[in-house]
């Protein structure tokens, strides 16, 4: 069975006006999965003046009344949560399990947000006049492009979902090319929840040809994305002609650091779950892995134990670990490995794609584990994106930290002691947004996500996300 997809706009779904549709494929197999709409500039149009049309009335909708539309969806989520999470697998890749969590992880998100009705508030000032009064309100800022990766299509989108509508905004939501069906199923679910017609519009099609189109319309008002950094910069370069808002959730480059007082059998263990889960295609994978050269080759021995248990297969059969996304990762994930082998780097588990029939025609790859790694290593530098594990010995607290920002990147980081001396100082001088201690919960919700340096803009999750969808109005009254 092949999903046909159309555009989602003021409330009915359309062809493109152009005809023209895109293809679908299961990255374990090959296969077609389905076709998508390819929106043309004036479909891309056509949303943007519906959601800004919709956009004063649901303004003025209570919010309490817009927060019951989010738990209608959330109930509507947990029904289809096995159907939506099959139709994810197929078309990104990910085990049968992880996809239908996502798709829960992301009704829970809706839930959390529309709990923020309640908690949208202003100020009262205090004047220095007897007659005068002087408040401040927060309103909605009007039409937001919402845009999410192929990685977790669904939950990043939900991220940006809930805020945004929860006060008030409309939105345009524009899915990942690679995986458009899951999550705009997903997003109309609002619709059917009780959205009125244009709260919630759906465009899919190529990043390239939409993005500038979605981004430089006059009614779009702010644009929040979760992708690549150089994406996100190129949003922002084309926000500023018409000074629109950004929250811009970018790359990382994700440090682990183990210290010599650490449990390092937990620490083996908690690195192979995050450099590997969803074939390291998450932006808060483990992508470089520091570790005292006193517990060095214990560490080592547990993670490539633990890399070597995982099992490798189909999505849809559930396996530990699946098919990557795309057959760039692949190629990605290949290049970092030759290029740090060539520099002396040693493969200590994987380094290759599996044998097999079942294998043949997919993007699979064996998780990896690299050693005698150096900082002059491409996988070191930049995010693989890919199931590479590298890692790196250190003396001293010092080269520890000096190791760990040492990146244009500063989205997360880990670290695993026993001290509390070396939690608060090396969890206070990491350059970055996030920082796990004994654990790897990256961007956990409902807790505040956001990236330093080249890792973003703004904050996602959290009632610190809410406010990235509001603006200040001072209002002075003299009586």
């Amino acid at each position: 069975m092949t999903h046909e997809l159309e555009l989602f706009i003021n409330g009915e779904w359309i062809p493109s006006t152009s005809g023209e549709t895109f293809d679908v494929t299961n990255p374990a197999t090959g296969e077609a999965v389905g076709t998508a709409a390819s929106a043309s500039a004036e479909d891309v149009a056509r949303a943007v003046e519906a959601a800004h049309a919709a956009f004063k009335a649901w303004a003025k909708t209570p919010p309490p009344a817009r927060a019951e539309v989010l738990r209608k969806a959330v109930r509507l989520a947990y029904e289809q949560a096995d159907e939506l999470g099959r139709l994810l697998t197929l078309e990104q890749g990910k085990p049968l399990g992880e996809a239908v969590g996502e798709v829960k992880a992301s009704a829970d998100a809706l839930a959390f947000f529309a709990e923020e009705a309640w908690r949208i508030q202003g100020e009262t000032m205090p004047t220095s006049k007897p007659n005068r009064r002087s408040y401040v309100i927060k309103q909605p800022l009007g039409v937001v492009v919402a845009i999410s990766p192929w990685n977790y299509p669904i939950l990043l989108m939900a991220w940006k979902l809930g805020p945004a509508l929860i006060t008030g905004n409309t939105v345009v939501a524009k899915p990942p090319t690679e995986t458009p069906l899951a999550v705009s199923r997903f997003t109309q679910l609002l619709a059917e929840a009780g959205a009125p017609p244009g709260v919630v519009n759906i465009v899919t099609g190529r990043g390239s040809v939409l993005g500038p189109e979605l981004v430089q319309h006059p009614l779009t008002a702010k644009v929040a994305l979760t992708g690549q950094t150089e994406t996100g910069k190129q949003i922002m370069e084309l926000a500023a002609f018409g000074l629109k808002r950004v929250s811009l959730e970018l790359g990382g480059h994700t440090p682990l650091i183990v210290f010599e007082d650490a449990d390092v059998g937990q620490a083996a263990k908690d690195a192979a779950y995050r450099s590997f889960r969803n074939m390291g295609q998450i932006c808060n994978a483990v992508n470089r892995i520091y570790v005292h050269n006193a517990v060095l080759d214990r560490f080592v021995e547990e993670l490539v134990a633990a890399t070597e248990a995982l099992s490798i297969g189909r999505g849809l059969d559930n396996p530990d670990l699946a098919s990557m996304c795309t057959a760039g990762g692949i190629a990605k994930t290949r290049e970092h490995i030759e290029d740090a082998v060539a520099k002396g780097a040693k493969v200590l588990a994987g380094g290759r794609a599996p044998e097999g029939e079942a294998f043949a025609q997919g993007n699979f790859f064996e998780p990896t584990v690299l050693a005698n790694v150096s900082h002059d290593m491409l996988v070191m530098q930049e995010e693989t994106f890919g199931p590479i594990a590298p890692i790196m010995g250190f003396d001293t607290i010092d080269e520890a930290i000096a190791y760990a920002n040492d990146s244009p990147y500063g989205l997360v980081a880990y670290i695993y002691t026993n001290d509390l001396q070396t939690m608060y100082r090396v969890s206070e001088e990491l350059e970055c947004g996030t920082v796990g201690v004994n654990n790897v919960s990256g961007g956990d919700f409902p807790y505040p996500y956001s990236g330093w340096k080249e890792s973003g803009l703004g904050v996602e999750n959290s009632h610190y996300a809410t406010e990235q969808y509001l603006q200040l109005k001072h209002v002075r009254v003299d009586l």
